[in-house]
Protein backbone atom coordinates (compact mmCIF):
# COMPACT_ATOMS: atom_id res chain seq x y z
CA UNK A 1 0.00 0.00 0.00
CA UNK A 2 1.74 3.39 -0.95
CA UNK A 3 1.45 6.56 -3.08
CA UNK A 4 2.06 6.10 -7.08
CA UNK A 5 5.64 6.61 -6.60
CA UNK A 6 5.52 3.43 -4.91
CA UNK A 7 3.98 1.35 -7.51
CA UNK A 8 5.95 3.60 -9.84
CA UNK A 9 9.42 2.76 -8.42
CA UNK A 10 8.02 -0.97 -9.09
CA UNK A 11 6.24 -1.01 -12.54
CA UNK A 12 6.24 2.78 -14.17
CA UNK A 13 3.61 1.59 -17.00
CA UNK A 14 1.66 0.37 -15.29
CA UNK A 15 -1.58 1.74 -16.35
CA UNK A 16 -3.28 3.82 -12.84
CA UNK A 17 -5.95 5.83 -15.23
CA UNK A 18 -7.77 4.65 -18.76
CA UNK A 19 -10.63 7.29 -19.89
CA UNK A 20 -13.83 4.84 -20.74
CA UNK A 21 -14.65 6.60 -23.87
CA UNK A 22 -11.44 7.89 -25.22
CA UNK A 23 -9.19 5.19 -24.05
CA UNK A 24 -6.17 7.42 -23.03
CA UNK A 25 -4.22 5.45 -20.42
CA UNK A 26 -2.00 7.34 -17.83
CA UNK A 27 0.77 5.27 -16.21
CA UNK A 28 1.84 5.56 -12.95
CA UNK A 29 4.82 6.57 -13.95
CA UNK A 30 3.25 9.23 -15.33
CA UNK A 31 0.93 9.83 -12.84
CA UNK A 32 4.21 10.23 -10.02
CA UNK A 33 6.23 12.76 -12.35
CA UNK A 34 3.00 15.07 -12.91
CA UNK A 35 1.70 14.93 -9.49
CA UNK A 36 6.14 16.34 -8.26
CA UNK A 37 5.99 18.65 -10.72
CA UNK A 38 2.90 20.33 -9.61
CA UNK A 39 3.90 20.15 -5.83
CA UNK A 40 6.44 21.39 -6.74
CA UNK A 41 4.63 24.71 -8.61
CA UNK A 42 2.66 25.03 -5.25
CA UNK A 43 5.50 24.53 -2.99
CA UNK A 44 7.31 28.17 -5.37
CA UNK A 45 3.74 29.58 -5.53
CA UNK A 46 4.44 30.01 -1.88
CA UNK A 47 1.14 27.04 -0.41
CA UNK A 48 2.99 25.55 2.53
CA UNK A 49 1.28 22.31 4.69
CA UNK A 50 -2.38 23.23 5.21
CA UNK A 51 -2.94 25.77 2.54
CA UNK A 52 -5.57 25.20 -0.46
CA UNK A 53 -5.71 24.76 -3.65
CA UNK A 54 -8.75 23.67 -6.15
CA UNK A 55 -9.55 21.51 -9.35
CA UNK A 56 -12.44 22.82 -11.75
CA UNK A 57 -12.33 20.34 -14.45
CA UNK A 58 -14.79 17.29 -16.06
CA UNK A 59 -13.16 13.92 -15.62
CA UNK A 60 -10.01 14.59 -17.24
CA UNK A 61 -7.19 11.75 -17.73
CA UNK A 62 -5.08 14.21 -15.54
CA UNK A 63 -7.65 14.74 -12.84
CA UNK A 64 -5.62 12.52 -10.19
CA UNK A 65 -2.50 13.93 -11.09
CA UNK A 66 -3.24 17.28 -9.28
CA UNK A 67 -4.96 15.76 -6.63
CA UNK A 68 -1.78 13.58 -5.63
CA UNK A 69 0.24 16.95 -6.17
CA UNK A 70 -1.91 17.54 -2.36
CA UNK A 71 -1.56 14.19 -0.79
CA UNK A 72 2.51 14.56 -1.19
CA UNK A 73 2.62 17.86 -0.19
CA UNK A 74 0.33 18.78 2.85
CA UNK A 75 -2.06 20.98 1.10
CA UNK A 76 -6.00 20.77 1.41
CA UNK A 77 -6.89 19.99 -2.51
CA UNK A 78 -10.83 21.31 -3.42
CA UNK A 79 -12.83 19.43 -5.68
CA UNK A 80 -15.06 21.88 -7.68
CA UNK A 81 -18.43 20.61 -9.25
CA UNK A 82 -17.47 20.81 -12.83
CA UNK A 83 -21.40 22.19 -13.39
CA UNK A 84 -21.43 25.08 -11.70
CA UNK A 85 -21.99 28.75 -12.92
CA UNK A 86 -19.41 30.84 -12.73
CA UNK A 87 -20.57 32.78 -9.44
CA UNK A 88 -21.15 29.20 -7.53
CA UNK A 89 -17.75 27.81 -8.65
CA UNK A 90 -16.24 31.37 -6.95
CA UNK A 91 -18.35 31.03 -3.99
CA UNK A 92 -16.60 27.57 -3.20
CA UNK A 93 -13.28 28.61 -4.80
CA UNK A 94 -13.17 31.62 -2.39
CA UNK A 95 -14.69 30.18 0.37
CA UNK A 96 -11.82 27.48 1.04
CA UNK A 97 -9.39 30.48 -0.04
CA UNK A 98 -7.56 28.60 -2.40
CA UNK A 99 -4.22 29.81 -3.45
CA UNK A 100 -4.70 28.39 -7.24
CA UNK A 101 -7.40 26.90 -9.68
CA UNK A 102 -6.51 24.14 -12.08
CA UNK A 103 -9.24 23.68 -14.27
CA UNK A 104 -9.25 23.28 -17.97
CA UNK A 105 -10.45 24.32 -21.84
CA UNK A 106 -13.74 22.56 -21.73
CA UNK A 107 -14.67 25.10 -18.68
CA UNK A 108 -12.73 28.43 -20.14
CA UNK A 109 -15.62 30.33 -20.36
CA UNK A 110 -16.45 29.91 -16.42
CA UNK A 111 -13.37 30.26 -15.63
CA UNK A 112 -12.90 33.24 -17.24
CA UNK A 113 -16.02 34.88 -15.46
CA UNK A 114 -14.59 33.60 -11.89
CA UNK A 115 -11.81 35.70 -12.25
CA UNK A 116 -13.08 39.01 -11.01
CA UNK A 117 -14.94 37.13 -7.87
CA UNK A 118 -11.92 35.10 -6.73
CA UNK A 119 -8.97 37.79 -5.75
CA UNK A 120 -7.36 34.96 -3.26
CA UNK A 121 -6.11 33.19 -5.89
CA UNK A 122 -2.11 33.98 -6.85
CA UNK A 123 -1.99 31.30 -9.84
CA UNK A 124 -4.51 30.17 -12.59
CA UNK A 125 -3.42 26.41 -14.18
CA UNK A 126 -5.56 25.10 -17.42
CA UNK A 127 -5.07 21.76 -19.45
CA UNK A 128 -5.56 21.53 -23.07
CA UNK A 129 -5.21 25.29 -23.93
CA UNK A 130 -4.83 28.56 -22.33
CA UNK A 131 -7.01 32.30 -21.67
CA UNK A 132 -5.81 35.52 -20.77
CA UNK A 133 -4.78 35.27 -17.15
CA UNK A 134 -4.64 31.26 -16.62
CA UNK A 135 -1.20 29.54 -18.22
CA UNK A 136 -0.53 26.36 -19.71
CA UNK A 137 -0.78 23.59 -17.36
CA UNK A 138 1.82 21.65 -19.27
CA UNK A 139 4.34 24.39 -19.69
CA UNK A 140 4.07 26.26 -16.24
CA UNK A 141 4.51 22.65 -14.62
CA UNK A 142 7.70 21.56 -17.75
CA UNK A 143 10.30 22.62 -15.97
CA UNK A 144 10.15 21.50 -12.65
CA UNK A 145 12.24 18.23 -10.98
CA UNK A 146 10.34 15.18 -10.65
CA UNK A 147 12.40 14.04 -7.74
CA UNK A 148 9.85 14.41 -4.44
CA UNK A 149 10.18 17.02 -2.37
CA UNK A 150 12.33 16.65 0.79
CA UNK A 151 9.55 17.32 3.19
CA UNK A 152 6.52 15.10 1.44
CA UNK A 153 3.40 14.57 3.78
CA UNK A 154 -0.10 14.10 4.24
CA UNK A 155 -2.31 16.30 2.55
CA UNK A 156 -5.97 15.80 2.21
CA UNK A 157 -8.90 16.74 0.13
CA UNK A 158 -11.29 19.15 1.48
CA UNK A 159 -14.99 18.93 -0.38
CA UNK A 160 -18.02 20.47 -0.38
CA UNK A 161 -21.51 19.42 0.29
CA UNK A 162 -23.63 19.47 -2.53
CA UNK A 163 -25.86 22.14 -1.28
CA UNK A 164 -29.18 20.24 -1.62
CA UNK A 165 -30.48 22.34 0.92
CA UNK A 166 -28.89 25.95 0.79
CA UNK A 167 -25.15 27.05 0.41
CA UNK A 168 -22.61 23.99 -0.10
CA UNK A 169 -20.39 23.64 3.02
CA UNK A 170 -17.15 22.47 3.10
CA UNK A 171 -16.20 19.82 5.39
CA UNK A 172 -12.81 19.91 6.79
CA UNK A 173 -10.46 17.23 8.42
CA UNK A 174 -7.46 17.67 10.42
CA UNK A 175 -4.49 16.77 8.14
CA UNK A 176 -3.88 12.92 8.41
CA UNK A 177 -0.86 11.54 10.26
CA UNK A 178 1.87 9.84 9.04
CA UNK A 179 4.13 9.65 5.62
CA UNK A 180 3.04 10.93 2.25
CA UNK A 181 3.55 7.64 1.34
CA UNK A 182 0.42 5.75 3.19
CA UNK A 183 -1.64 7.38 0.50
CA UNK A 184 -5.10 7.28 1.28
CA UNK A 185 -4.20 4.21 3.79
CA UNK A 186 -6.91 4.01 5.40
CA UNK A 187 -9.69 4.04 2.74
CA UNK A 188 -7.86 1.28 0.96
CA UNK A 189 -7.36 -0.72 4.02
CA UNK A 190 -10.88 -0.57 4.61
CA UNK A 191 -12.04 -1.42 1.16
CA UNK A 192 -9.20 -4.36 1.27
CA UNK A 193 -11.01 -5.91 3.85
CA UNK A 194 -14.61 -5.40 3.13
CA UNK A 195 -14.61 -5.59 -0.84
CA UNK A 196 -11.40 -7.46 -1.63
CA UNK A 197 -9.30 -4.31 -3.45
CA UNK A 198 -5.83 -5.45 -4.29
CA UNK A 199 -2.77 -4.34 -6.74
CA UNK A 200 -4.27 -6.06 -9.90
CA UNK A 201 -7.67 -4.70 -9.27
CA UNK A 202 -9.99 -2.88 -12.07
CA UNK A 203 -12.04 -0.22 -10.87
CA UNK A 204 -14.81 1.31 -12.57
CA UNK A 205 -15.66 5.02 -11.95
CA UNK A 206 -18.35 6.05 -14.00
CA UNK A 207 -19.28 9.27 -11.58
CA UNK A 208 -17.48 12.70 -12.10
CA UNK A 209 -14.19 12.80 -9.98
CA UNK A 210 -15.27 15.84 -8.39
CA UNK A 211 -17.45 14.11 -5.74
CA UNK A 212 -16.52 12.15 -2.44
CA UNK A 213 -16.64 8.40 -3.37
CA UNK A 214 -15.64 8.82 -6.52
CA UNK A 215 -12.47 10.69 -5.80
CA UNK A 216 -11.43 8.95 -2.67
CA UNK A 217 -12.00 5.40 -3.54
CA UNK A 218 -10.04 6.36 -6.95
CA UNK A 219 -7.73 7.29 -4.74
CA UNK A 220 -7.58 4.60 -2.75
CA UNK A 221 -7.44 2.01 -5.88
CA UNK A 222 -4.37 4.08 -6.69
CA UNK A 223 -2.94 3.37 -3.15
CA UNK A 224 -3.06 -0.44 -3.67
CA UNK A 225 -1.63 -0.02 -7.04
CA UNK A 226 -4.58 -0.81 -8.93
CA UNK A 227 -5.99 0.66 -12.69
CA UNK A 228 -8.59 3.14 -12.34
CA UNK A 229 -11.15 2.98 -15.71
CA UNK A 230 -12.42 6.35 -15.08
CA UNK A 231 -16.34 7.20 -17.89
CA UNK A 232 -16.28 10.69 -19.23
CA UNK A 233 -19.77 10.87 -18.62
CA UNK A 234 -22.09 8.16 -17.63
CA UNK A 235 -23.79 6.01 -20.17
CA UNK A 236 -25.77 2.86 -19.04
CA UNK A 237 -24.66 0.90 -22.71
CA UNK A 238 -21.17 2.25 -22.29
CA UNK A 239 -20.51 1.19 -18.53
CA UNK A 240 -21.64 -2.65 -19.30
CA UNK A 241 -19.41 -2.41 -22.18
CA UNK A 242 -16.73 -1.17 -20.17
CA UNK A 243 -16.95 -3.99 -17.74
CA UNK A 244 -16.40 -6.27 -20.88
CA UNK A 245 -13.56 -4.29 -22.82
CA UNK A 246 -11.60 -3.78 -19.51
CA UNK A 247 -12.12 -7.10 -17.37
CA UNK A 248 -13.45 -4.56 -14.51
CA UNK A 249 -13.47 -6.80 -11.08
CA UNK A 250 -14.43 -3.79 -8.91
CA UNK A 251 -17.47 -0.74 -9.57
CA UNK A 252 -19.07 1.87 -7.70
CA UNK A 253 -22.59 3.29 -8.67
CA UNK A 254 -25.60 5.27 -7.29
CA UNK A 255 -29.27 3.92 -7.67
CA UNK A 256 -30.54 6.49 -10.74
CA UNK A 257 -27.34 4.46 -12.83
CA UNK A 258 -29.11 1.21 -11.85
CA UNK A 259 -32.52 2.37 -12.92
CA UNK A 260 -30.90 3.52 -16.12
CA UNK A 261 -29.29 -0.09 -17.03
CA UNK A 262 -32.26 -1.30 -16.12
CA UNK A 263 -34.17 0.28 -18.78
CA UNK A 264 -32.39 -1.07 -21.38
CA UNK A 265 -33.96 -3.41 -23.76
CA UNK A 266 -33.39 -7.03 -22.91
CA UNK A 267 -31.08 -7.79 -25.56
CA UNK A 268 -28.86 -4.69 -25.05
CA UNK A 269 -28.35 -5.59 -21.24
CA UNK A 270 -27.58 -9.56 -22.15
CA UNK A 271 -24.91 -8.99 -24.62
CA UNK A 272 -22.15 -8.09 -22.43
CA UNK A 273 -19.87 -10.33 -20.27
CA UNK A 274 -20.24 -9.42 -16.94
CA UNK A 275 -18.31 -12.31 -15.99
CA UNK A 276 -15.01 -10.40 -14.66
CA UNK A 277 -17.05 -8.23 -11.90
CA UNK A 278 -16.73 -9.16 -8.63
CA UNK A 279 -17.77 -6.45 -6.21
CA UNK A 280 -20.78 -3.59 -7.30
CA UNK A 281 -20.86 -1.29 -4.80
CA UNK A 282 -23.51 1.28 -4.15
CA UNK A 283 -24.51 4.70 -1.93
CA UNK A 284 -24.98 8.53 -1.74
CA UNK A 285 -29.05 8.05 -2.41
CA UNK A 286 -31.98 5.83 -1.87
CA UNK A 287 -32.39 2.38 -3.36
CA UNK A 288 -35.88 1.54 -4.01
CA UNK A 289 -36.43 -2.26 -3.07
CA UNK A 290 -38.18 -3.23 -6.52
CA UNK A 291 -34.57 -1.67 -8.54
CA UNK A 292 -31.91 -3.66 -5.87
CA UNK A 293 -33.74 -6.88 -6.42
CA UNK A 294 -33.59 -6.86 -10.23
CA UNK A 295 -30.19 -5.49 -10.30
CA UNK A 296 -29.46 -8.95 -7.70
CA UNK A 297 -31.16 -11.04 -10.25
CA UNK A 298 -29.30 -9.73 -13.17
CA UNK A 299 -25.80 -9.45 -11.80
CA UNK A 300 -25.87 -11.84 -8.70
CA UNK A 301 -25.16 -11.28 -4.99
CA UNK A 302 -21.67 -9.15 -5.77
CA UNK A 303 -23.91 -5.94 -5.08
CA UNK A 304 -22.95 -4.14 -1.73
CA UNK A 305 -24.53 -1.23 -0.65
CA UNK A 306 -23.27 1.16 2.60
CA UNK A 307 -24.18 4.72 4.18
CA UNK A 308 -21.99 7.24 5.03
CA UNK A 309 -21.00 10.86 4.01
CA UNK A 310 -18.76 13.35 2.89
CA UNK A 311 -18.40 14.47 6.52
CA UNK A 312 -17.03 10.45 7.88
CA UNK A 313 -18.83 10.45 11.21
CA UNK A 314 -19.96 6.49 10.73
CA UNK A 315 -20.91 4.43 8.47
CA UNK A 316 -23.37 1.41 7.84
CA UNK A 317 -22.76 -1.74 5.31
CA UNK A 318 -25.02 -4.38 4.04
CA UNK A 319 -24.04 -7.38 1.58
CA UNK A 320 -26.64 -8.64 -0.94
CA UNK A 321 -27.40 -11.95 1.25
CA UNK A 322 -27.98 -9.63 4.40
CA UNK A 323 -30.15 -7.38 2.35
CA UNK A 324 -32.56 -10.33 0.85
CA UNK A 325 -33.36 -10.95 4.29
CA UNK A 326 -33.40 -7.23 5.35
CA UNK A 327 -34.69 -6.14 1.96
CA UNK A 328 -34.93 -1.27 2.32
CA UNK A 329 -31.78 -1.98 4.70
CA UNK A 330 -28.58 0.31 4.56
CA UNK A 331 -26.94 -2.23 6.71
CA UNK A 332 -25.37 -2.42 10.33
CA UNK A 333 -22.59 -0.25 11.98
CA UNK A 334 -19.05 -0.88 10.27
CA UNK A 335 -15.76 0.64 11.22
CA UNK A 336 -16.52 0.98 15.14
CA UNK A 337 -19.60 3.02 14.94
CA UNK A 338 -22.65 2.85 16.59
CA UNK A 339 -26.18 3.92 15.65
CA UNK A 340 -28.89 5.65 17.37
CA UNK A 341 -32.18 6.64 16.66
CA UNK A 342 -33.31 9.57 18.82
CA UNK A 343 -36.68 11.59 19.22
CA UNK A 344 -36.85 15.39 18.54
CA UNK A 345 -35.54 16.37 21.95
CA UNK A 346 -32.70 14.02 21.91
CA UNK A 347 -33.96 10.89 23.28
CA UNK A 348 -32.92 7.43 22.70
CA UNK A 349 -35.75 5.82 20.47
CA UNK A 350 -36.48 1.64 20.74
CA UNK A 351 -36.40 -0.55 17.89
CA UNK A 352 -39.19 0.26 15.51
CA UNK A 353 -39.39 3.87 16.25
CA UNK A 354 -38.65 6.67 13.32
CA UNK A 355 -36.68 9.10 14.48
CA UNK A 356 -33.10 11.08 13.79
CA UNK A 357 -30.85 8.86 13.03
CA UNK A 358 -26.52 9.38 15.32
CA UNK A 359 -23.78 7.87 14.84
CA UNK A 360 -21.20 7.54 17.88
CA UNK A 361 -17.96 7.06 16.17
CA UNK A 362 -14.52 7.13 18.34
CA UNK A 363 -12.08 9.69 17.13
CA UNK A 364 -14.51 11.20 14.11
CA UNK A 365 -13.55 15.04 13.67
CA UNK A 366 -14.92 17.65 11.25
CA UNK A 367 -16.15 20.82 11.16
CA UNK A 368 -17.89 22.91 8.52
CA UNK A 369 -15.84 25.66 7.06
CA UNK A 370 -15.88 29.01 8.29
CA UNK A 371 -19.21 27.82 9.36
CA UNK A 372 -19.32 27.11 13.24
CA UNK A 373 -23.59 27.33 13.49
CA UNK A 374 -23.78 24.66 10.72
CA UNK A 375 -21.21 22.54 12.65
CA UNK A 376 -23.46 22.37 15.96
CA UNK A 377 -26.44 21.39 14.03
CA UNK A 378 -24.80 18.07 13.64
CA UNK A 379 -24.12 17.25 16.94
CA UNK A 380 -26.80 15.63 19.45
CA UNK A 381 -28.37 18.58 21.95
CA UNK A 382 -26.69 16.14 25.19
CA UNK A 383 -24.10 13.40 23.64
CA UNK A 384 -21.37 15.73 21.56
CA UNK A 385 -19.40 12.52 20.39
CA UNK A 386 -22.89 11.76 18.39
CA UNK A 387 -23.58 13.47 15.14
CA UNK A 388 -25.93 13.40 12.16
CA UNK A 389 -26.25 13.77 8.64
CA UNK A 390 -29.90 14.65 8.95
CA UNK A 391 -31.49 11.22 8.09
CA UNK A 392 -34.51 10.19 9.95
CA UNK A 393 -34.69 6.34 10.13
CA UNK A 394 -35.31 3.50 12.18
CA UNK A 395 -33.36 -0.18 13.72
CA UNK A 396 -34.93 -3.70 13.91
CA UNK A 397 -34.32 -5.98 16.27
CA UNK A 398 -30.82 -6.87 14.91
CA UNK A 399 -29.45 -3.52 14.37
CA UNK A 400 -30.33 -3.13 10.62
CA UNK A 401 -30.90 0.52 9.88
CA UNK A 402 -34.00 1.50 7.64
CA UNK A 403 -33.66 5.01 6.20
CA UNK A 404 -36.77 6.63 5.88
CA UNK A 405 -35.84 9.93 4.40
CA UNK A 406 -33.67 13.48 4.85
CA UNK A 407 -35.47 15.41 7.63
CA UNK A 408 -35.47 18.49 5.98
CA UNK A 409 -38.33 17.10 3.18
CA UNK A 410 -40.71 14.90 5.63
CA UNK A 411 -44.02 16.09 4.09
CA UNK A 412 -46.62 17.26 7.17
CA UNK A 413 -50.37 16.97 5.79
CA UNK A 414 -53.07 17.51 8.54
CA UNK A 415 -50.33 16.49 11.44
CA UNK A 416 -49.43 13.33 9.84
CA UNK A 417 -45.85 12.67 8.83
CA UNK A 418 -45.34 11.49 5.13
CA UNK A 419 -41.76 10.67 4.05
CA UNK A 420 -41.13 11.03 0.27
CA UNK A 421 -38.98 8.63 -0.33
CA UNK A 422 -41.81 5.50 -0.03
CA UNK A 423 -43.40 7.31 -2.47
CA UNK A 424 -40.41 7.94 -4.72
CA UNK A 425 -39.41 4.36 -4.99
CA UNK A 426 -43.34 3.26 -6.22
CA UNK A 427 -43.42 6.03 -8.59
CA UNK A 428 -39.96 4.85 -9.76
CA UNK A 429 -41.03 1.07 -10.39
CA UNK A 430 -43.60 2.32 -12.94
CA UNK A 431 -42.33 1.19 -16.21
CA UNK A 432 -43.23 4.71 -17.75
CA UNK A 433 -41.02 6.34 -15.06
CA UNK A 434 -37.35 7.15 -15.45
CA UNK A 435 -37.15 9.62 -12.45
CA UNK A 436 -39.34 11.09 -9.47
CA UNK A 437 -39.51 13.75 -7.04
CA UNK A 438 -42.05 14.17 -4.48
CA UNK A 439 -42.39 16.67 -1.94
CA UNK A 440 -44.88 18.75 -0.14
CA UNK A 441 -46.81 22.22 -1.71
CA UNK A 442 -48.90 24.29 0.21
CA UNK A 443 -52.46 23.33 1.23
CA UNK A 444 -54.85 25.51 2.96
CA UNK A 445 -56.47 23.18 5.09
CA UNK A 446 -53.67 20.23 5.55
CA UNK A 447 -50.90 22.52 5.76
CA UNK A 448 -49.13 20.62 3.30
CA UNK A 449 -50.51 18.05 0.48
CA UNK A 450 -47.91 15.47 -1.48
CA UNK A 451 -46.95 16.61 -5.12
CA UNK A 452 -45.55 14.25 -7.43
CA UNK A 453 -42.87 16.08 -10.90
CA UNK A 454 -42.65 12.82 -12.82
CA UNK A 455 -39.15 12.48 -15.82
CA UNK A 456 -41.09 10.32 -17.69
CA UNK A 457 -39.17 7.53 -19.89
CA UNK A 458 -41.01 9.33 -23.02
CA UNK A 459 -41.30 12.96 -22.96
CA UNK A 460 -44.34 12.45 -25.63
CA UNK A 461 -46.39 10.09 -23.46
CA UNK A 462 -46.46 13.00 -20.22
CA UNK A 463 -49.88 14.24 -19.90
CA UNK A 464 -53.29 13.54 -18.51
CA UNK A 465 -53.01 9.85 -19.88
CA UNK A 466 -50.03 9.34 -17.90
CA UNK A 467 -51.05 10.84 -14.62
CA UNK A 468 -54.54 8.35 -14.29
CA UNK A 469 -51.84 5.78 -15.10
CA UNK A 470 -49.61 6.64 -12.08
CA UNK A 471 -53.11 7.41 -10.05
CA UNK A 472 -53.98 3.79 -10.49
CA UNK A 473 -50.49 2.53 -10.28
CA UNK A 474 -50.24 4.25 -6.22
CA UNK A 475 -54.10 3.16 -5.67
CA UNK A 476 -52.83 -0.42 -5.17
CA UNK A 477 -49.49 0.57 -3.66
CA UNK A 478 -49.97 3.56 -1.46
CA UNK A 479 -52.33 4.35 1.45
CA UNK A 480 -54.93 7.24 0.74
CA UNK A 481 -53.04 9.99 2.97
CA UNK A 482 -49.44 9.19 0.80
CA UNK A 483 -50.60 9.04 -2.69
CA UNK A 484 -49.52 12.40 -4.64
CA UNK A 485 -52.83 15.13 -5.19
CA UNK A 486 -50.99 16.29 -8.43
CA UNK A 487 -48.22 15.59 -10.65
CA UNK A 488 -46.49 17.56 -12.98
CA UNK A 489 -43.97 16.64 -15.73
CA UNK A 490 -40.25 17.85 -16.44
CA UNK A 491 -37.38 16.75 -19.53
CA UNK A 492 -34.72 16.49 -16.95
CA UNK A 493 -35.06 16.81 -12.73
CA UNK A 494 -32.83 18.48 -11.25
CA UNK A 495 -30.93 15.53 -9.90
CA UNK A 496 -27.13 15.92 -9.28
CA UNK A 497 -24.28 13.42 -10.58
CA UNK A 498 -23.39 12.07 -7.57
CA UNK A 499 -27.51 10.46 -7.45
CA UNK A 500 -28.87 13.29 -4.91
CA UNK A 501 -31.84 15.13 -6.05
CA UNK A 502 -31.70 18.79 -5.93
CA UNK A 503 -35.30 18.73 -4.36
CA UNK A 504 -35.12 22.55 -2.90
CA UNK A 505 -34.98 23.89 -6.40
CA UNK A 506 -38.10 22.31 -7.54
CA UNK A 507 -39.69 22.72 -4.19
CA UNK A 508 -39.30 26.25 -4.02
CA UNK A 509 -41.47 27.11 -7.12
CA UNK A 510 -44.44 26.24 -5.26
CA UNK A 511 -43.67 27.90 -2.08
CA UNK A 512 -42.90 31.48 -2.96
CA UNK A 513 -44.15 33.67 -1.23
CA UNK A 514 -44.80 31.61 1.93
CA UNK A 515 -43.58 29.78 4.81
CA UNK A 516 -41.56 26.45 3.72
CA UNK A 517 -39.23 24.71 6.54
CA UNK A 518 -36.72 23.73 4.23
CA UNK A 519 -33.79 25.63 4.72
Amino acid sequence: MGYPGTIAAADPGRRAVVMGRSGRAVTYGQLNDGSIRLARLLRETGLRPGDHFAVMMENHPRYCEVVWAALRSGLYVTAINAHLTASEAAFIVDDCEARVLVTSAARAEVAAAMVPETPLVRRRLMFDGEIEGHDSYDLATAGYSTDPLDDEQRGTVMLYSSGTTGRPKGVKFPLPAGEASLGEAEIAAHNRALYGFREDMVYLSPAPLYHAAPLRVTLAVQSLGGTVVVMERFEPDQALLLIERERVTHSQWVPTMFVRMLKLPAAVRSQWDLSSHEVAIHAAAPCSIETKEQMIAWWGPIIEEYYAGTENIGSTKISSKEWMAHKGSVGRASQGAVVHICDDAGHPLPPGEVGTVYFDLPGAHFDYHHDAEKTATTTHPDRPAWRTLGDIGRLDEEGYLYLTDRKAFMIVAGGVNIYPQEIEDVLLAHPEVLDAAVFGVPNAEMGEEVKAVIQPLDWRRAGDALTERLRAWCETRLAGFKRPRTYDYVEQLPRLDNGKLYKRELRDRYWEGRESKVI
